[in-house]
């Protein structure tokens, strides 16, 4: 195109761009609707667990709380002598999933465990028993481990946090270059920085569709089949991610004069276009589709986006380029701009954020029950100090002694950043994280305290989990794995639990093995404090380590 005239390549660029936006348009018709539920819980089922019934039923019905879609081959009934008792497929219906059942498996009890995946693209899972005319030994499900492997959790939480860093690195430069950078300034680091924005949100989204597979499937972090990247593709959320490629790919033609100099109203107003579409893919893909209120949840969720690159991006600007780069009578004319977007700005973040944590968290007690209510008021504080220190920015703006003497302002702008970094990490997990008003849902396991933690031994590392993790009744699951974090099987598995400091010896804890590396329990803690959790695990007939726990009861 290097006979192009300049108007033609912008025409070229508009056409291409709109092309981009035509695609994303079609991907958003031809996608398969998503019912609105989120985290799903399982709430009852039939036969109920650990229930004796006196003949062998044709079907098992698990009821979730919310609609769950299939991860292939996670579903199984098996029979007490360790063989397959479901027969064909299971049927999905919104939140029912009937499992077709041999109703002539024998007496004896049978085990049932399921994964599947909730409306906002997280899996569930859970096992449970019941017994035909009397109870019999548990048996075990031989299977592949349904849980991901630990890496491929904080390997989308990376991910995640590698987009929203993406993202104010690009609006950043595109928003300051449009309309405040001086004429007289290069533009090339501003250019750098918006093309490594571009990359980063396009690697987060590649990376997000890989390691959907093995996060919902099960497995490995390199565990991608076609057949699961086939289903996450074909989801909601493989479809709202492939949407925001083609918004991207789309939006790089008109990126590239606006970074190279000025560019007319039109192909600003078409790019804001094209910002606004890729903004509703990340709420589109989470919690925000499967709230209460999905409608007002995803439009809340991108000004909150929206917002945070607006602000963030502007900082990293002013920080790196426009403090350093711009003279006083530059300055003086940018920052009361400045200041006002970025009011704008932090007062959308706010009314979004609060209108979100309504929704999410339902309760005021769930701020502090659940982990998404306690990683949210994280957020709160630590975004509070960026207030402050945003404040302070705006009075040296106000008393017009910024322009005059910057490096006051260059600190607090790199003070604001260096606390929204850890935000975003907050933001990262939480999005990763139960919402509070669906683990306080839970009537089958159900309260929100909650314990986890991963123990090491010479010979394998072991996820321990303790629910509801207060006084009375708790259910104990533990996954072991070996040192590259494979499932490591076990032969073996003890446990028991004392409170030394109130004098209660150690109590035995009785465990179900659900697969070859996965156990559960049910235990009684009759008191509050510290108690240790001491757990062996024998892999073989010689091989066996023992590691232990602090839990703390509430």
């Amino acid at each position: 195109m290097t006979g192009m005239s300049v108007a033609n390549r912008r025409r070229f660029a508009r056409l291409t761009a709109a092309a981009g936006l035509l695609i994303a348009v079609v991907a958003l018709l031809i996608a398969p609707a998503g019912p609105a539920s989120a985290h799903a819980v399982l709430v009852s089922s039939s036969p109920v667990a650990s229930a004796v019934v006196s003949s062998g039923p044709a079907e098992a019905v698990l009821t979730f709380s919310e609609s769950v879609r299939k991860v292939p081959g996670k579903i199984r009934v098996i029979a007490p002598d360790g063989s397959r008792a479901d027969r064909g497929e299971p049927r999905f219906s919104g939140s029912v999933v009937t499992i077709p059942v041999d109703p002539a498996g024998g007496r004896g009890t049978y085990l049932v465990s399921y994964r599947v995946i909730s409306a906002d693209s997280h899996p569930v899972s859970g096992a449970f028993t019941y017994s035909v005319g009397a109870p019999s030994t548990p048996p075990v499900d031989t299977g592949d481990d349904s849980r991901a492997d630990p890496v491929v959790g904080n390997a989308v939480k990376v991910a995640k946090y590698v987009g929203y860093a993406g993202l104010l690195l690009l609006v950043g430069p595109a928003m300051v270059l449009a309309a405040l950078w001086p004429r007289r300034l290069p533009r090339q680091g501003p250019a750098r920085l918006a093309w490594a924005g571009l990359g980063l949100v396009m690697l987060s989204t590649v990376a997000n569709l890989l390691l959907q597979v093995p996060y919902t499937a099960g497995g490995g972090v390199f565990d991608v089949t076609g057949e699961g990247l086939s289903a996450v593709l074909g989801s909601t959320f493989g479809a709202a991610h492939l949407v925001r490629l083609g918004l991207l790919a789309a939006a790089a033609f008109l990126l590239r004069p606006l970074l190279a100099g000025p560019v007319g109203r039109a192909d600003l107003v078409i790019l804001g276009i094209l910002g606004v579409a890729a903004l509703l893919t990340w709420p589109l893909a989470g919690h925000p589709a499967a709230s209460p209120a999905p409608a007002v949840s995803v439009v809340v969720d991108a000004v909150h986006l929206g917002s945070m690159a607006v602000w963030l991006g502007g900082l990293v600007m002013l920080a790196g380029f426009l403090l350093r780069r711009a003279d006083e009578r530059e300055l003086g004319a940018i920052l009361p701009i400045w200041s006002r977007w970025a009011t704008l700005a932090v007062s959308a973040l706010l009314l979004a954020g609060t209108v979100q944590a309504l929704i999410e968290v339902a309760t005021p007690g769930a701020l502090v029950d659940t982990t998404y209510g306690r990683l949210l008021l994280g957020k709160i504080g630590l975004f509070a100090l960026v207030i402050a220190v945003a404040a302070y920015s705006r009075q040296l703006v106000r008393r017009r002694t910024a322009a005059g003497r910057p490096a006051p302002m260059r600190r607090a702008v790199w003070a604001e950043l260096a606390i929204t970094a850890v935000v975003l990490g907050l933001t990262a997990v939480l999005v990763q994280t139960t919402p509070a008003r669906t683990a306080g849902s839970d009537v089958t396991g159900g309260s929100p305290g909650y314990f986890s933690t991963t123990l090491s031994s010479p010979i394998y590392s072991l996820q321990v989990e303790l629910d509801p993790a207060e006084r009375g009744n708790n259910t104990v699951h533990f996954y072991a794995y070996t040192k590259d974090n494979r499932p490591q099987p076990v032969v073996e598995w003890r446990a028991t639990a004392a409170l030394p400091s109130a004098g209660i010896e150690p109590i035995e804890v009785p465990l179900l093995p659900l697969t070859d590396n996965h156990a559960t329990g049910e235990v009684n803690l009759p008191a509050a404090g510290e108690w240790q959790l001491r757990v062996t695990v024998r892999t073989s007939d010689i091989d066996q380590a023992t590691v232990t726990a602090t839990v703390p009861i509430r």
